[in-house]
């Protein structure tokens, strides 16, 4: 024969009762007196007992309920115990982010130290992600540039815009004479594999003619990584096209001009979040994001 039991809303009322008292426990439930009483009458409803006898002001609890409280109050300190030690281990779990080898060390490290000062509670870990797919076991987050279609999964932050630009070194931009786009022809382009549309998409917005690059950049150079494209074109070996985030320290300091100006794609940097993504912790971090890019 099945019993069902009592509401669970009621049986909390009745061990905070029994545990301090009706109008302490009305204080740690958030709810009125008269809610508790409410909650209380609902189980000698249910057993068919009285729980609770008046003494006074107070209640004290009755044999029924001493019996129902020795298994009520235990249950429930298991289960505050259970909830304080996963909140914690929840708390104390370092906060994994996944990022792109480029954008990781040309943007985020130079602000790692921002970061964890701000943010020490994260207990930040940082692992390359040799792709801008999300998804990688064990990541709380994923910082990239993303474009459509969009992941289907997971939460898709956007933080900003992506702004590509040519780039070159000082003494190679003055020998150009002109910060007119096509001059850049006149220099050896330099391209990345991982990102095959840049040139396209910044020679089209530029309304230069598709066939003057495709001959440029047959006689240019190529790299594996955005990190080694950049650095070559600081070395002087050519002129880059990169996104303008990836630069801005590079511009800043002078290390690379971008007399050409910049154009934006259809792409997005974003901070892409799992379906477990912990709330609290995950809006910090996206919070510190947007106020370090627009500063």
């Amino acid at each position: 024969m099945q019993h069902s039991l009592p509401p669970l809303s009621a049986l909390r009322a009745f061990e905070a009762t029994a545990r301090l008292g009706s109008v302490t426990a009305a204080d740690e439930l958030s709810v009125t007196h008269g809610a508790v009483s409410r909650q209380l009458k609902s189980l000698d409803e249910h057993f068919g007992v009285a729980l609770f006898t008046k003494a006074g002001r107070g209640l004290v609890l009755t044999h029924h309920g001493e019996q129902l409280q020795n298994g009520v109050g235990e249950a429930f300190a298991k289960l505050r115990d259970s909830c304080t030690r996963l909140k914690h281990e929840v708390e104390e779990a370092p906060f994994t982010l996944a990022c792109p080898g480029s954008l990781l060390a040309r943007w985020l490290i130079p602000r790692l130290d921002r970061l964890n000062q701000a943010l020490p509670e994260l207990k930040l870990q940082v692992v390359v992600s040799d792709s801008e797919q999300p998804g990688q076991p064990e990541t709380s987050a994923t910082l990239a540039f993303f474009e459509p279609p969009w992941p289907d999964e997971g939460e898709l932050i956007e933080l900003m815009s992506e702004e590509i630009c040519a780039v070159a070194s000082p003494r190679l931009a003055d020998a150009c004479h002109t910060s007119h786009p096509a001059s850049l022809f006149t220099n050896k382009l330099l391209y990345t594999a991982s990102r095959p549309q840049a040139w396209p998409q910044w020679a089209d917005a530029q309304g230069l003619e598709t066939s003057v690059l495709k001959t440029a950049l047959q006689q240019g150079q190529g790299f594996a990584h955005l990190y080694y494209l950049i650095e070559a074109a600081v070395a002087g070996l050519g002129v880059a096209i990169a996104p303008k985030l990836l630069v801005e320290d590079d511009l800043k300091s002078g290390r690379l001009v971008a007399p050409w100006g910049s154009i934006e794609t259809p792409a997005r940097l974003c901070l892409w979040l799992p379906k477990h993504a912990n709330a609290r912790r995950s809006e910090s971090l996206t919070d510190w994001l947007r106020k370090e890019l627009e500063g």
